[in-house]
């Protein structure tokens, strides 16, 4: 598993627990010192324990090195990162793991699977690396077999998967994935390899149009007096829409979302298709931090040297990845608009501090924060949030303002204890 970050780590983790030997690689020797000790160098629930038990049985061996395990595996996967380029997915991680993957292959026959995030075409651009630079004797073929893990849900997700997808030109190849999947007990779906790579990308774009689509009814009801809960419960009740995945805020964040989008959309371009949904998905999503600032500062009326206190750093619960996280625009946001901003999140604060440094003052616990601040903004939807005690948040504040970006409260009660409650499409 060359890639020792929420796909590799996780999967290789999973599949040692399944009684196989996995070897995970990764070039940061002071990480893979914590792992050979069982500490994981990422927060998932879960997941400790998995990669604690199977390093103590030597099922899960990590490394830095290729040599060490690639001449020996049956099956090599990519799982390094593919973070957004300047004309979509930056594939330099992919391909410098495909020529140190080349030199190492045994005599005989491997398989190479493309398990990151890839537009189309990656699979050739794969095989002619390895063909460049492999040893005489070493046969392999190329797979595109795509991740679908949430953060904070990887472990469940690689353990119960909705679905296996396989795309094999290779009779051979894929019997031998198949093989290695069937213990999960899943739909293992089995295509070309352009359907595999095509098919990650259709899955991401269309979980982001969701919620794009509802942010701009959201928009919509909060022109016309309408609520967007009403909303979606009168349209989620038709089987063919369903009620789940209407995540309306400020938009689609984390690590995947943004940057697949705006990848798809530069692969459209790429076929001569520039008029295309994802462009115009992708600007939305852009533009939405920057509307909850300006609905931030029109409701105090200037946030020049107003204090914000801004609940929630990760763009989702039980992670501390910011990795494009909704959070970090919108507080960049405020601070062009001249606010004074505190921040807290029970994970992510030691990632948003490397990003953002001191332009944030960061805060033990949402109560600290609360006190002196001109209006409290709720961005992420932990669950201990829901459960605070607002009468005294509401003392504790300067101001009165809660902008509540997932509709966290009631808004009944907020406005009650002296709130000046904004929600989102309310």
């Amino acid at each position: 598993m060359i890639g020792a970050g929420y796909v590799g780590l996780t999967s290789g983790a999973v599949f040692a627990d399944l009684g196989n030997t996995v070897w995970v690689v990764r070039r940061d020797a002071g990480k893979i010192e914590k792992l050979k000790k069982g500490i994981i160098p990422i927060h998932e629930p879960g997941l400790a324990a998995i990669v604690k038990r199977n390093v103590k049985a030597g099922r899960l061996i990590p490394t830095t090195k290729y040599e060490e395990c690639v001449p020996f595996a049956d099956v090599v996967f990519i799982a390094v990162g593919t973070p957004d380029g300047k004309n979509g997915a930056d594939l330099t991680q992919v391909y410098t793991a495909a020529a140190e993957i080349a030199r190492n292959l045994k005599s005989g026959y491997t398989v190479v699977v493309d398990k990151s995030t890839v537009p189309p075409g990656t699979a050739d651009e794969v095989t002619a690396i390895l063909n460049k630079y492999k040893k005489k004797g070493a046969k392999f073929d190329v797979v595109s077999s795509p991740e679908f893990l949430r953060q904070g849900n990887a472990v469940e997700d690689t353990t119960k998967p909705n679905r296996v997808v396989i795309g094999s030109a290779s009779k051979k190849a894929t019997v031998l994935l198949v093989k290695l999947h069937t213990p999960l007990k899943c739909p293992i779906v089995i295509t070309n390899v352009r359907s595999a790579e095509v098919i990650k990308y259709t899955a991401n774009a269309y979980l982001s149009m969701r919620i794009g689509f509802i942010d701009q009814i959201a928009n919509l009801c909060e022109k016309m007096g309408a609520d967007i809960n009403d909303i979606i419960r009168g349209i989620g009740l038709d089987k063919r829409i369903g009620l789940h995945y209407w995540w309306v805020g400020m938009g689609y964040g984390g690590y995947c979302f943004p940057k697949d989008v705006k990848a798809l959309a530069a692969l459209f371009d790429k076929v001569g298709e520039r008029d295309n949904l994802f462009r115009k998905l992708d600007q939305l999503n852009d533009d939405r931090a920057e509307r909850f600032a300006k609905k931030t500062e029109k409701a105090l009326g200037s946030l020049k040297g107003k204090t914000i206190g801004v609940l929630g750093l990760s763009s989702r619960p039980d992670t501390d990845d910011i990795r494009g996280s909704v959070p970090v625009n919108f507080i960049r946001e405020l601070l062009k608009l001249g606010a004074k901003v505190r921040a807290h999140d029970p994970m992510a604060q030691e990632n948003a501090r490397r990003e953002m440094g001191d332009t944030v003052a960061y805060f033990p616990d949402p109560y600290s924060l609360a006190k002196g601040v001109d209006g409290l903004c709720v961005v992420t939807e932990w669950p201990h949030f829901k459960k605070l005690d607002l009468t005294k948040i509401r003392k504790l504040m300067k101001g009165k303002l809660l902008l509540d970006s997932k509709n966290v409260y009631s808004p009944e009660r907020v406005r009650k204890l002296g709130f000046t409650y904004l929600p989102t499409g309310r």
